[in-house]
């Protein structure tokens, strides 16, 4: 009877439409809300101009307010211009607070700029909550999550989703996968980009050909987001300025300064471009300096105990021929258990990160062994026949992620795992720790507590609306925009897409700044360097709208073209500061000084040994060629090893054929594997070759049973031989690295 119950018609009716409500319920909830939010002004044309205030403007407020005058004094000042201090500053200024910040070198200098370049909620947080039944986690992964979503809202031309493939090579991974990023999906709820799905093993390897098919079950894809990390710090502080905030970078505090009661009330502050110093008055004193925040702690209490433990974070750029333009990669079980992210941004590809203890330093440098434990990881994904090489990589940073202990919290307690805001007796406010995606959500909770810590209740006009603040350029945005710009100005369709994604709509006033480019197409947008779409009236514009007051400024976190290449951004340099000079006027000095200070920047961001400075055409040479002779040999002493990105000089082979064949004495002759041993020791540049290097690349490339060898062969070994000089080390060299931080204490700040 119950049988015949459950089947009847009526029983599957019901059963159907109950399966279609619930998976079209499921469906809707997961997929609810536009991908991209519409613009809200006309995008086929130029918005309203704005020229923020300049900087000389800026400092003539900071000045006034130390005179003593209430109405001239700051309600807020925060040090620091990364992500936090940044966002603060937007929050503050939102609410009519009468605020001011203040960065040592230049907005985004420091970790904000170095970051994975993701907007996520942190699948490794998720694995982590659900192992450990750790709360922390699951909460830090829903914030995260919430504000991944307001974070594409509110700069959408500067972030974008981005489809991640977890690769699977075991069955039992499959369910275990598929669970876990469904779980993610959930947990996003109506804010979820797009729903996780699984891929089979051939369109794993359609869509990610570089991917290896060795043992290959599949593939899962889940979604997150992806942004351009200084670009938005950038917005965020120009965004800032348009809300009322006054911001000045290379402005370092010096000193704290306390009334009677031992409450802060100020700071006495120094322009690090001409060694000026005043008193800055505010009725509260935000500390956002991430890495450095013990150094003023230390300036508040000279007995202060750091709290800060810092983690370094190695990434790398590798050609775009890596990776596929639309697809991430993400290694969730590396050899020693950290996460790899192999992801397609600006036009390249960037592997990383590492989590590995660090000391605080101004521009950190990514260790050797750190970059080769990151080739060699990527090795072990990517297919047998693509050669994973030292000399592909085109640049390399390290970006200081803080670990921080609450002061307040007692010895046992240990790293707090997402932020933490502690206001000390003297009144000082430190915000810290965190990650770039819940930058917002860390200014909304430091503002909360600095309107009660500072008694700003009066003084506010509203509370926090920064889930509405639509950043600087986005009014006026659409993803079709780049076309207008296009017919507009006859531009190259890399360099419209790439002004409209890194710009908004404030692209218009970077082409306003344009020159002709003297072809018949494109008409406009002279390139500063021929493989990549940067432009040169991006460089006046920087310096004109966006406070860029070194070349550093321009081509590491206005252009980013250091991260996308060190060596392009070097040849690059020259005709930087050229533009520069004509905008605020330099002399050679002055141009000499950028030429030694950005040179030796580079070099932190993984410039190959042995790079010169190139002799721009079109400047006085000679200056120039002196310039370079008093470079401390920085750049024109040649190293002793280089990774080049192609095995051979031009000619290089044509000589490597000549000298085979004047050994073998016929043009095809065959040569012994000793003689080939010899004939490289006759070469200076094979000649420190080992022998088993030789060996070993015999056996890579299957000769090593051959009696003898011929010409073309002879070359493969050459080639083989160069790579192996700077192959990425070992797994049994990876194992021996420096003891890596687990990545769920790392603050997430990735």
């Amino acid at each position: 009877m119950l049988r015949r119950s459950l089947l009847s018609r009526k029983a599957i009716a019901y059963a159907s439409a109950g399966t279609i409500a619930f998976a079209g319920g499921g469906y809707y909830f997961l997929n609810s809300g536009p991908a991209y939010p519409p613009s809200t002004r006309e995008s086929r044309k130029p918005p309203p101009s704005w020229l923020p205030p300049s900087r000389e403007q800026n400092l003539n407020v900071l000045r006034a307010s130390g005179s003593g005058e209430e109405d001239t004094k700051l309600d807020i000042l925060i040090i620091g211009g990364g992500a936090t201090g940044a966002g603060v500053a937007v929050d503050a200024a939102s609410r009519g607070l009468k605020v001011a910040l203040v960065e040592r070198d230049d907005f985004s200098s420091g970790t904000s700029s170095k970051s994975t370049k993701l907007v996520h909620g942190g699948v490794r947080y998720l694995q982590k909550a659900v192992m450990e039944l750790d709360y922390e986690q699951y909460k830090l992964v829903k914030e995260a999550l919430h504000e991944r979503r307001i974070f594409l809202q509110t700069a959408p031309y500067l972030s974008h989703m981005l489809p991640i493939m977890l690769p699977i090579y075991k069955y039992w991974q499959v369910p275990y996968y598929w669970a876990g990023c469904k779980m993610y999906d959930v947990l996003a709820g109506k804010e979820n980009m797009e729903s996780s799905y699984l891929m089979s093993k051939g369109k794993a390897l359609e869509t990610f050909p570089m991917l290896k098919s060795d043992g290959l079950v599949g593939a899962l894809v889940y979604y997150d987001g992806q942004h351009n990390d200084a670009r938005m710090n950038i917005a965020l502080v120009m965004t800032a300025v348009k809300l009322g905030a006054t911001v000045a970078n290379k402005v370092e505090v010096t000193q704290l300064r306390k009334d009677a009661d031992g409450k802060i009330e100020g700071a006495r502050v120094r322009d690090n471009l001409t060694g000026e110093e005043w008193e800055v008055k505010a009725r509260g004193v935000i500390n956002a300096t991430g890495p450095f925040s013990d150094a003023v702690l230390t300036m508040d209490n000279p007995s202060h105990k750091p709290i800060v433990q810092p983690s370094s974070g190695v990434h790398i750029t590798l050609p775009n021929y890596y990776s596929p333009r639309t697809m991430g990669l993400l290694d969730p079980a590396t050899s020693d258990g950290r996460v790899i992210f192999f992801l397609p941004w600006e036009g390249n590809t960037i592997a990383g990160t590492t989590d590995a203890p660090a000391p605080v330093e101004k521009e950190p440098r990514a260790a050797e062994d750190e970059i080769r434990w990151v080739l060699e990881e990527v090795r072990r994904y990517l297919s047998p026949d693509i050669k994973v090489r030292r000399g592909d990589v085109l640049s390399a940073w390290s970006g200081l992620r803080p670990l921080v202990r609450n002061p307040a919290a007692s010895s046992t307690e240990g790293l707090v795992r997402n932020h933490m805001i502690h206001v000390s007796p003297s009144g000082l406010l430190t915000i810290a720790g965190g990650k770039w995606t819940t930058y917002r959500a860390m200014a909304q909770e430091t503002m909360d507590e600095a309107v009660k810590a500072f008694g700003l209740e009066s003084r506010i006009t509203n509370e926090c609306v920064t889930e509405n603040v639509r950043l600087v350029g986005s009014d006026a945005w659409s993803r079709n925009m780049f076309i207008s710009l296009i017919q507009r100005y006859g531009l190259d369709t890399e360099v419209a897409k790439h002004l409209s994604n890194n710009y908004g709509d404030r692209a218009w006033s970077v082409l306003s700044l344009a020159h002709p480019t003297g072809e018949a197409w494109p008409l406009y947008g002279v390139r500063l360097s021929p493989q990549y779409p940067y432009i040169e009236a991006e460089v006046r514009y920087a310096v004109r709208h966006e406070y860029a007051l070194t070349a550093t400024d321009v081509i590491s976190r206005r252009l980013r073209l250091s991260f996308l290449s060190a060596q392009a951004a070097l040849e690059s340099l020259p005709r930087v500061i050229d533009i520069m000079a004509e905008e605020l006027k330099w002399d050679t000095s002055r141009k000499q000084e950028e030429l030694a200070r950005t040179t030796r920047f580079l070099q932190s961001m993984g410039l190959q040994p042995g790079s010169v400075v190139p002799v721009p055409a079109l400047s006085s040479q000679g200056w120039w060629e002196w310039t370079r002779s008093k470079l401390d040999g920085v750049t024109t002493k040649k190293a002793n090893t280089s990774y080049g990105r192609a095995q051979f000089e031009p000619g290089e082979v044509d000589s490597l054929r000549e000298a085979f064949v004047e050994r073998s004495r016929v043009p095809a002759g065959r040569l012994g594997k000793a003689a080939i041993r010899e004939l490289l020791m006759s070469i200076p540049a094979y000649a420190g070759i080992r022998t088993k290097d030789f060996e070993y690349v015999l056996e890579e490339t299957g000769l090593a049973g051959r009696k003898d060898i011929d010409a073309d062969e002879f070359v493969e070994i050459c080639a083989e031989l160069k790579d192996v000089s700077f192959a990425p080390v070992s797994k049994a060299v990876a194992k021996n690295l420096t003891l890596a931080i687990p990545v769920e204490k790392s603050g997430g700040g990735v």
